[in-house]
């Protein structure tokens, strides 16, 4: 090629040198802007990814504060077991059926199972997941001996919650199970993690706060084979308190065993005074034990039978049958019908508008003492019609009938029925009717109360006249005064006291017991079987213990199933050298 003259030789070199500068300049920049995306931008979430390969966390589970009775014997505490998990951050899909083949064979697990429990527990945030439970001594051995074989797997201790009594008071005491994902979801912010244990029913829900405690745990440095380098911190978990409920476990014991005569039914005891309940028992009961592990499935249908093991009877309504006649007797003299000697004819048949109802016996013209006592129905017809539904229902209600009793267990408790002239108008679209009277005056017609209700009222009786707040845990309670007349509360006592020493509950006058008063009732409930109930207090005098025993459909009457459930619980409570506390004085 020929020189033109005014060109430079050095024109095609600076092209080159510039365009070789503006590719170092935008591969410098490139990564600047790389750079400044990685360390300003998302340098905190990796410095956590590297943190999360370098750190490993060992949460550490709150050992859930015990169940004690009132003299501190445990009805509730915690027992190690140890568990085979696997750190899901540790053991990726590809290296898994390996690993769990090895865990099988080592085991004598199922792979089946361990790829079902893998996969249920599977979780966003990387918590180790439980593969089995309750492994037993051979096996942790098994696994310990290889452990540094197989990464990814490790045995835990844990604590499990144990109730060394089995079904003794499982309705009081409730249990736990594992929190759902929907839960955790809610529960998070305070502290809950997605294997964390929650109280289901009973004190260990109503008290879940006060029994939980507060997971802790280690932080620990690893190198790339995962193997510890150093502790980086340490937090103990924080244990949960214990909870000494009211309950004598001695009394517990005798309540459990009387239910033992019925298929279904309750009972409750509690301090008249203070309102503290000494025993209550439900049958037929559940081992709460069985949701420590998880029941079976056997053992999930055998919870689910239609008898219902894990309804609390004791918070349920039912027809109180004669025992309602205290309140009739209260509403007879409050409302100013009758007075403390006023008498009533009492017949057979006592017949009303045409229709007849019978009565077990004609005692002649009798008052409301001897009236309770051979609980005479004809007696009681009249006296319903006399003060009528609205007095009728108004001294219910003045007793604690009719709504909650406050006692801490509120999600479980039933407020009963009271069916008066406003509840049929509203739900049945029919008006009220002298019938309606004359059942509900004998505790037939659409009323039904708790044994937990009808503790309340017999506490009433025998304290003076003040309605008490039932309560499983020490606190303070309130007490209402609902005024009953003094003569009132005479006519009542007298009347309850004739039931035992000339009534239909003379198996309660024994002299090995204290002087007891009561009230007898026995519910029809056709086509099935009748109810039966108790209730009573002693020493009559001065009451220390109120006892309401019921038996659901167990044919009888309230004199031979339920009185002497009664009398098992009272010969234990007064038993030389028992537990029983002497009575709390009145405020």
């Amino acid at each position: 090629m020929a020189y033109v003259p005014g060109t430079s030789r050095h024109t095609g070199v600076g092209s080159q040198a510039a365009v070789l500068m503006a590719l170092v300049l935008a591969l410098c920049g490139a990564m600047t802007v790389r750079l400044a995306w990685l360390q300003l931008l998302h340098g905190r979430e990796h410095r956590a990814m590297a943190d999360e390969n370098r750190i490993r966390l060992i949460p550490r589970d709150p050992i859930r504060g015990r169940l004690l009775d009132r003299h501190g014997r445990v009805l509730a505490t915690n027992r190690l077991t140890y568990n085979l998990y696997v750190q899901p951050r540790l053991v990726s899909e590809r290296q898994w059926p390996a690993l769990r083949d090895r865990l099988a064979a080592l085991l004598g697990l199922q792979a089946g199972t361990l790829d079902d429990q893998r996969r249920r527990g599977a979780n966003d945030e990387g918590f180790r997941i439980l593969l089995a439970s309750s492994l037993s001594p051979e096996q942790v051995l098994r696994f310990r001996e290889q452990a540094s074989t197989l990464s990814g797997a490790e045995v835990g201790a844990d604590v499990l919650r144990t109730y060394p009594h089995g079904r003794l008071g499982a309705h009081v005491m409730g249990y736990t199970s594992s929190i759902t994902e929907e839960e955790y979801e809610r529960l998070r912010e305070r502290g809950y993690r997605i294997r964390d244990r929650i109280g289901r029913s009973g004190i260990e829900q109503a008290y879940e706060s006060h029994l939980r405690g507060e997971w802790g745990g280690q932080q620990l440095e690893v190198n790339a084979a995962g193997q510890v380098q150093r502790v980086l911190g340490d937090k103990p978990a924080r244990a949960g308190r214990d909870l000494r409920l009211t309950l004598d476990l001695d009394l517990q014991k005798a309540a459990e065993r009387a239910l033992d005569t019925v298929a279904k039914g309750a009972i409750v005891a509690l301090d008249p005074q203070t309102g503290a309940i000494r025993a209550l028992a439900s049958r037929p009961a559940f081992d709460p034990n069985i949701f420590s592990t998880g029941p079976t499935i056997a053992q999930w249908n055998d919870l689910n039978r239609p008898e219902a093991p894990m309804l609390n009877r004791a918070f349920q309504g039912f027809p109180p049958a004669s025992t309602f006649k205290i309140v009739t007797t209260i509403a007879g003299l409050e409302s100013g019908s009758y007075g403390p000697t006023s008498t009533v004819p009492t017949m057979g048949s006592f017949c009303y508008y045409g229709q007849c109802y019978a009565d077990h016996g004609s005692f002649g013209s009798i008052g409301f003492p001897f009236a309770l006592a051979v609980s005479s129905n004809s007696f009681y017809y009249q006296v319903g019609l006399k003060v009528g539904p609205e007095e009728l229902f108004k001294a219910a209600r003045r007793m604690g009938y009719g709504r909650l009793t406050g006692v801490e267990l509120k999600d479980e408790e039933t407020p009963g029925l009271l069916g008066d002239p406003a509840w049929k108008k509203k739900v049945l679209g029919e008006p009220w009717t002298p019938v309606d009277t004359i059942t509900s005056a004998i505790g037939q017609g659409a009323v039904t109360v708790t044994a937990l209700q009808m503790a309340r009222l017999y506490a009433a009786v025998s304290n003076g006249g003040w309605l008490v707040t039932p309560h499983l845990v020490e606190r303070p309670t309130q007490r209402t005064w609902i005024g009953l007349k003094p003569e009132t509360l005479e006519v009542v006592r007298k009347g309850l006291r004739m039931v035992v020493t000339e009534g239909t509950a003379r198996l309660l006058n024994d002299s090995s017991l204290p002087p007891v008063a009561g009230k007898t009732g026995t519910a029809e409930d056709p086509p099935r079987p009748d109810h039966a109930w108790f209730g009573g207090y002693a020493p009559a005098d001065r009451p220390n213990l109120v006892i309401i025993a019921f038996g659901e459909n167990s044919g009888g009457y309230g004199g031979t199933v339920a009185a002497p459930m009664v009398k098992a619980l009272m010969t234990t409570w007064f038993r030389p050298g028992s537990t029983a506390a002497p009575p709390t004085p009145a405020p």
